[in-house]
């Protein structure tokens, strides 16, 4: 018997993987460069978190978590998404009892039961950043450009920021009755005017071609908002022109999550067609009251991992395959190997990325491991090089080689990689 990844499971094989590793380093960067620290949170959590946090009315809990019973009887789901348990982590744990606003980023899968296609699948991973103490339209800014920084250390073009408001708790029951009332003049099938009687702005989120000609002339939320609102959001805009990111107004926007207030927002890339938005996030200021808190307004964003690695594959970024190590060891007998292994752990623990042949594998072959390996020198050591002292060092890239002592190795390896730094994973 064989077995095979679960479906709807994408799995990330090398060379592919440094390239996954390099977009949550991308995105880690940013974020770590604006205060916020990680966190780790469980995998799965007490099911009513998920249901009053995200929802009770949304298709993730309806009809998409991986709920069970454990041994003891307790229901636990697998985290569809990362917000409300790192609000959870923060209220359990009292960091919003410390300095204002909490900075927090964190990385890993969320699992969903999805019907499985490209770039939407049953565990996807995610990056999540949120910003928890605050209600400072500047913040709202901050994630957006973190998130947009890390799409452009990724050398993506083509990532388009569609914004939106959804007001406020005070402003949004006005929208809520006149967006019901034009949705009850609506042809909709009966699950949809039930999902509009619980919650309509689920209706506009809706992605059936028949539905979103329907709502295409439905009240606008920029209509109805409160003065409040109105200067928050228009706050926002002004600040992401400062920073100099383009964004465009989208007033029919709905993320799919019910805690989203205030400031909400999408990255979409046009070449991924139907699954196009790799990111996204917004204000969720009554969340944390939802789930038992303390009045704590917040905001954050994920992006996903998967989708964003379908967008390099799109815009021609991930054609080349990254060098795994700078140098590689080709070692010609059993005392050279011996030797060289020593020498291969003392380039690693000098901060020198290094790897070598095993098996005793001929000149020929170990050759073809060094050009597959991407290192840019390769130091063969034989019999004669034993006796003299010396090792071999060859530059892949030219051809040239010359017998360095092996005494001298390490710092000489180090003083011609320094001026050639090795590409960053995926680069």
């Amino acid at each position: 018997m064989t077995f095979q990844a679960p479906k709807g499971v994408p799995e990330y094989l090398p060379p592919r993987s440094a390239a996954f590793l390099a977009v949550r380093a991308a995105f880690a960067g940013a974020a770590t460069a604006a205060g916020y620290s990680y966190i780790e949170v469980p995998v799965f959590e007490d099911t009513e978190l998920f249901a009053r946090g995200v929802g009770e009315s949304t298709d993730v809990v309806t009809k998409e978590m991986y709920t069970f019973a454990d041994r003891g009887g307790r229901s636990v789901t697998l985290r569809p998404e990362f917000t409300a348990s790192v609000l959870r982590a923060t209220l359990e744990h009292g960091l919003h009892t410390g300095q204002l606003p909490v900075k927090l980023w964190t990385a890993g899968p969320a699992f969903r039961y999805e019907r499985p296609q490209a770039g939407r699948y049953r565990q996807l991973q995610q990056f999540d950043l949120e910003a928890i103490g605050t209600e400072d339209p500047a913040v709202d800014a901050e994630t957006v450009a973190i998130a947009w920084a890390g799409y452009q250390a990724l050398g993506l073009t083509r990532v388009r920021l569609l914004l939106n408001t959804l007001g406020c708790r005070q402003c949004r029951p006005a929208y809520r009755a006149a967006l019901q009332d034009f949705l009850r003049g609506l042809d909709l099938d009966a699950p949809t005017r039930e999902r509009a009687e619980v919650n309509p702005l689920r209706v506009l989120d809706d992605k059936r071609p028949e539905v979103r000609a329907q709502v295409e002339n439905a009240p606008l939320i920029t209509d109805h908002l409160c003065a409040s609102c109105k200067a928050h959001h228009d706050r926002v805009r002004s600040l992401l022109e400062d920073l100099g990111v383009p964004w465009e107004d989208t007033p029919r926007l709905v993320r799919g999550l019910d805690y989203y207030s205030r400031t909400t927002y999408e990255f979409d890339h046009p070449l991924l067609g139907a699954q196009s938005a790799i990111g996204g996030g917004g204000r969720y200021d009554g969340l944390s009251e939802d789930i038992g808190g303390p009045p704590l307004p917040g905001i954050g964003f994920a992006v996903g991992v998967d989708r964003i690695m379908l967008a390099l594959e799109a815009e021609g970024l991930l054609a080349e395959t990254p060098a795994r190590v700078a140098v590689y060891g080709v070692p010609m007998g059993e005392e050279a190997a011996r030797r060289l292994f020593a020498v291969v752990n003392e380039l690693r623990r000098a901060g020198v990325a290094a790897d070598m042949a095993f098996d005793g594998k001929g000149l020929k072959g170990a050759m073809k491991g060094a050009a597959r390996s991407g290192a840019a020198y390769a130091l063969i050591l034989g019999e004669r090089d034993l006796a003299a002292g010396a090792v071999q060092v060859k530059n892949l890239a030219s051809g040239e080689q010359t017998a360095v002592p092996l005494a001298e190795i390490i710092p000489t390896l180090q003083e011609r990689l320094a001026g050639a730094a090795m590409p960053a994973p995926g680069a």
